[in-house]
């Protein structure tokens, strides 16, 4: 070995050496902040409990007290406590790995060494950070394609910088098993590394490994609308998630709780939902907007979302041309005439009358619907102008009996003693009826007043919809005509909203989702690809400015694949026609595409490949069929011989293993393994579907892929 390699390794291993020093000393303070933080988070529990006994034995006769003591004295406790404990579960996720990177700089006053990790912490009673969180502002160097002179976007400007070198580590169960010296972006070893491990059971956080792409998308200003149209294993969700948690980092006090994430269903929401709570963030709301929306309107007669996708499947021309027009403006436009129509015909107008005499007439209650609240919505309006008529009954009501009692009183004064005692009770009697007679008739005229009731608004839409089944195009349409008729509101305050599989979306979903909130700060990713339901024209997604005019609307491409091997890529992009992926360079098997000419030979096959598969230790492989029917169909033959999980219901969970699933519930998963079952029977003019299809199904496998051609199912 030359001089110079000698010297090399044995720097190498003084720094090793150095390194691993210090991460002792970190993993040290971590368990002595750790311990310390329990017997402070005990004793502030205690003094929570001890003082509410106190205070409740003091009070114990007085519910106002006790009231006013809960909601003012203990608050601070509490909030301190909900700290401890936060800062608590950080120091429990870094105990095992504290920091993944390091950053040497220069600034104007100092040559400056950062060590970045999951969670910060600084030592107590000092300034100076040990670890800093990977979301701050000061941590994009580290993301940040390049080394030399750059700047970083701090809370008082741009700050200039020369960075000198950058540092990444491989640490596990508190010890150092590697270091890597990168220049560029993220070292191909670790990289590499965390793409070839099994897919587990959930989606994973990418913090060690965020590119330089993704995480300028995750540092987006938080007073816009990001539109990331990303191919399969881009990364899209896990870029979503991770700005939620930096936007969190950051705008706690705006954004905490006020976060919601709209997921394609339920499986896909389940798989998500550990992300989150990995980078320490809680309290963000994540669902469908099926369920979100189902929650607004009240209904339970909707057509589920596999029986949705199957009809999108079976190639129903009637079914198919309905999703088109309703994903259209023109569709929306529809809708306002709807709305303009119900203005003008909706309530047949007529004067109101006590007696014969006219309390309000037709061009007074005209003026009030047509000019004094014309900007209130339509069924408010009404709701409104019939409190005001009810309030101008009351009046008038009131003006006749004062009338009947003063008539009554006066009589009563007119009469002379002898008169009076003969009289009295008659009088008596005929103020009675008289009043009993002016609350008859303003009840009467009440009655009459069913003109201005507000028609049901799922009855409009119904006639509307010409008495089709109502299914998942049908939700949007519903809240839209609830929004502008009754000024419908979402009923807690959001400030910020990831839609994930957003090709999916409608016009007039992204319409109300944004009329409902009122927010402005969006977080929307999706394949064009990837689009399976069927659109003419431009997607929604990727004409947003023109559908949300107000909003701040960014649009980013991402065309690097990071999920696949090179070949599953490859094989995927034959499906394309343009927006085609460019795989990662992370070679694997070839892609074993075969003809199958029965069902018997096709279940042989699978269940051949997936024993195979299992002896090399894949956590999770997945059989994907084109629908549901050829889902059971092969599921219950392939069951009769080796165990696997039938996924045929959209709220089942998925937690690794064998499972034959539809493609439509793999959108937005990944797999270690996928056996596709490609039975293409497409007419001519359904190519393009078909195709995008067979692309997102491919596109679950992580590293192998089978392809088996079959007419036989």
């Amino acid at each position: 070995m030359e001089n110079n390699d000698i010297e090399k390794e044995l720097k190498k291993e003084i720094e090793f050496s150095l390194e691993n020093e210090r991460l002792e000393e970190v993993t040290e303070e971590i368990r002595n902040q750790t311990l310390s933080l329990i017997d402070k988070r005990k004793e502030v529990a205690e003094y929570i409990v001890n003082l509410r006994k106190k205070n409740i034995e003091e009070y114990r006769d007085d519910e106002d007290k006790i009231i006013e003591y809960f909601d003012h004295e203990i608050f601070a406790k509490e909030e301190y406590f909900k700290a401890l404990d936060r800062k608590l579960k950080e120091l429990t996720i870094l105990k095992s790995s504290p920091y993944f990177g390091r950053i040497n700089f220069e600034d104007e006053i100092d040559d400056e060494s950062i060590y970045i990790g999951r969670f910060g912490i600084t030592k107590e009673d000092d300034y100076e950070p040990i670890i800093v969180d990977w979301r701050s502002p000061i941590s994009s160097l580290f993301y940040a394609g390049k080394l030399g002179k750059t700047t970083y976007t701090a809370p008082l400007g741009e700050i200039e910088v020369d960075v000198l070198s950058k540092r990444q580590y491989i640490i596990k169960k508190a010890k150092l098993l590697g270091m890597f010296d990168s220049a560029i972006d993220v070292k191909d070893e670790i990289l590499q590394m965390v793409l070839s491990k099994s897919a587990g059971d959930k989606l994973k956080d990418i913090v060690m490994t965020i590119q330089a792409e993704q995480d300028n998308l995750i540092r987006q200003s938080r007073n816009q609308a990001i539109v990331v149209d990303g191919v399969a294993g881009s990364g899209k969700t896990t870029i979503a998630l991770h700005r939620v948690a930096y936007l969190l980092y950051n705008y706690r006090n705006v954004l905490q709780d006020k976060v919601l994430i709209l997921g394609p269903n339920s499986i896909f929401i389940d798989y998500i939902s550990t992300v989150l709570p990995s980078l320490g963030e809680i309290g963000v709301r994540q669902t469908t907007f099926r369920e979100f929306a189902l929650d607004i309107v009240g209904l339970d007669n909707i057509m589920s979302f596999k029986d949705y996708m199957e009809e999108v499947l079976s190639e129903n021309r009637e079914f198919n041309n309905d999703i088109i027009y309703k994903s259209s403006m023109e569709y929306i436009k529809d809708l306002d005439e709807l709305i303009n129509k119900l203005e003008n015909e909706c309530f047949t107008i007529s004067d109101i009358k006590i007696y014969d005499k006219v309390i309000l007439d037709n061009d007074e209650i005209n003026k009030m619907f047509k000019d004094y609240f014309y900007n209130m919505p339509l069924f408010r309006r009404s709701k409104k102008i019939k409190r005001i008529i009810y309030s101008k009954l009351k009046d008038e009501r009131d003006s006749i009996i004062r009338e009947i009692q003063k008539e009554y009183e006066d009589s009563l004064k007119s009469l002379s003693e002898s008169e009076l005692r003969v009289q009295q009770n008659h009088l008596e009697f005929m103020r009675r009826t008289k009043i009993r007679e002016t609350i008859l008739e303003v009840m009467r005229v009440k009655r009459e007043l069913k003109w201005l009731n507000n028609p049901n608004i799922i009855e409009i839409y119904n006639e509307f919809n010409k008495g089709k089944v109502l299914t998942y195009d049908d939700l949007a349409p519903i809240i839209y005509l609830k929004i502008k008729l009754e000024g419908l509101k979402y009923d807690s305050e959001i400030k910020h909203i990831v839609i994930d599989e957003a090709q999916d979306y409608s016009a007039v979903q992204f319409v109300v989702i944004k009329e409902l909130t009122s927010c402005k700060s969006f977080t929307i990713v999706g394949d064009s690809n990837q689009r399976i339901v069927p659109i003419e024209g431009k997607l929604p997604m990727t004409n947003l400015e023109n559908i949300l005019v107000d909003l701040d609307v960014h649009h980013f491409k991402l065309s690097k694949s990071y999920r696949s091997t090179k070949e599953i890529m490859d094989y995927a992009n034959k499906y394309l026609k343009c927006n085609k992926t460019i795989p990662l360079v992370r070679n694997g098997m070839e892609v074993i595409e075969k003809k199958v000419d029965n069902v018997n030979n096709l279940v042989d096959k699978v269940i051949n490949n997936i024993i195979k598969l299992k002896e090399k230790n894949y956590e999770s492989i997945a059989v994907v069929c084109r629908d549901l029917k050829q889902t059971e169909t092969l599921g219950s033959l392939i069951k009769n011989k080796l165990h696997i999980k039938v996924l045929d219901k959209e709220d089942i969970i998925y937690s690794s293993g064998e499972v034959i699933l539809p493609s439509y519930f793999a959108k937005g998963l990944e797999f270690d393994s996928v056996i596709l079952i490609d039975s293409d029977t497409t007419l001519e003019d359904q190519y393009d579907k078909a195709n995008k299809l067979k692309y997102v199904m491919a596109t679950r496998a992580l590293h192998e892929l089978y392809v088996y051609k079959t007419s036989s199912i």
